[in-house]
């Protein structure tokens, strides 16, 4: 298999992305003044709603082939991590609005060039489900968070009964062996957090090469939990009892992969609602990431991931920049939004440098 390597002139920007980027961000800051107001706190502008915060490592091993031992991953060893879940609304609703997904990953210890602005040695991933966003370009994230944005200040159960509709119309398309990624974005299943599978959606350089990052469970445990299906009614915080409830008997694990760029026509740079087939370029693994029996919802350590702690893309070693336009719209969005909820709530936001900051 031939990959195709990095060079600075795949990236090609619209002349106008700045102008949708300062839309989004314009349009997400009006919708978290929204939920501020109506909550009287402000959260996350999405992945509002933590469903386990937890501290583990991160294995990377020797004798990765040489495309894959590249960046973070080129040298074997063991870092320290934080890995937030959470669900996907930019507000916090009950699950029965069970919406996409997201899971992020800090690591420490990861010395080397970072990107402009940040100063400390971590590396954060920020996954969601689903391979794909379904906004491919900053222009269609722009114009599919107005069409979301509307719907923000609507009650909860209309947000419910189009999230029911969504997961009908995914449950459909399944069953005919397809898919839409905004029809997973909106109704996702009422799966188990911690037996979903996170991807990057979109591509990152990965250091002479670029891939797309996907982290998948690997314990047999985690594995049982295919059919584990939540119900809605008798319980409005689920997910978050029953991740808890899993991380208090048994250790969690996800195999990081990388699917690696072969093909520029069949797998854009640009447009991250396309899909990179695995038949191009399979998921490989690079890493394990084992986190470990734990109290995954003690209050010290909630507060300080949900309300002190960061996860942006741009807190990343320049081998690992962030690639095509709405990867490049969240460089810019992920700091904008975390400057207005942490003013709002009068929180000094912290770039955490080591797992010590971390309260147990």
């Amino acid at each position: 298999m031939t990959y195709l390597r990095y060079a600075l002139d795949i990236e090609t920007p619209a002349p106008d992305e700045q102008t949708f980027i300062d839309g989004i961000i314009q349009g997400m800051t009006q919708q978290s003044q929204v939920v501020e107001k109506r909550q009287h706190h402000a959260v996350r502008a999405s992945h509002a709603k933590s469903s386990a915060c937890v501290v583990g490592e991160l294995d990377i091993p020797e004798g990765l082939p040489p495309e894959l031992a590249q960046g973070l991953f080129a040298r074997p060893g063991t870092h320290k991590v934080a890995v937030r879940f959470a669900q996907g609304p930019g507000e916090t609703l009950g699950d029965r609005v069970s919406t996409h997904r997201g899971m992020s990953i800090k690591v420490f210890g990861v010395p080397g060039e970072k990107l402009p602005g940040h100063d400390v040695d971590t590396q954060d991933f920020v996954l969601a489900t689903g391979t794909t966003f379904p906004s491919g370009t900053a222009a269609g994230f722009l114009r599919d968070g107005t069409v979301i944005g509307k719907a923000t200040g609507l009650p909860e159960g209309v947000k419910s009964a189009v999230a029911a509709t969504a997961r009908n119309l995914n449950r459909m398309l399944h069953a005919f062996g397809t898919e839409s990624a905004m029809a997973d974005f909106l109704g996702h299943p009422y799966s188990h957090p911690l037996a979903d599978s996170y991807y990057s959606q979109a591509p990152m350089r990965f250091g002479d090469y670029v891939a797309k990052l996907g982290a998948v469970p690997a314990s047999q445990a985690q594995r049982d939990l295919a059919e584990w299906r939540l119900d809605p009614h008798g319980d409005e915080d689920g997910f978050r009892h029953a991740a808890a409830a899993f991380f208090r008997n048994h250790e969690v694990v996800f195999e990081i992969k990388a699917q690696l760029w072969a093909d520029a026509e069949r797998q854009p740079i640009e447009d991250a609602s396309v899909d990179w087939p695995v038949a191009i370029s399979p998921y490989r693994t690079v890493a394990t990431l084992r986190l470990p029996r734990q109290d995954a919802y003690s209050p010290e350590r909630v507060r300080y991931f949900d309300e002190v702690m960061t996860f942006r893309p741009a807190h990343s070693l320049s081998e690992h920049r962030p690639l095509g336009s709405v990867m490049r719209a969240r460089l810019q969005v992920y700091r904008a939004l975390s400057d207005f909820r942490h003013r709002a709530n009068g929180v000094t936001a912290e770039n955490t440098a080591t797992p010590d900051s971390i309260p147990a």
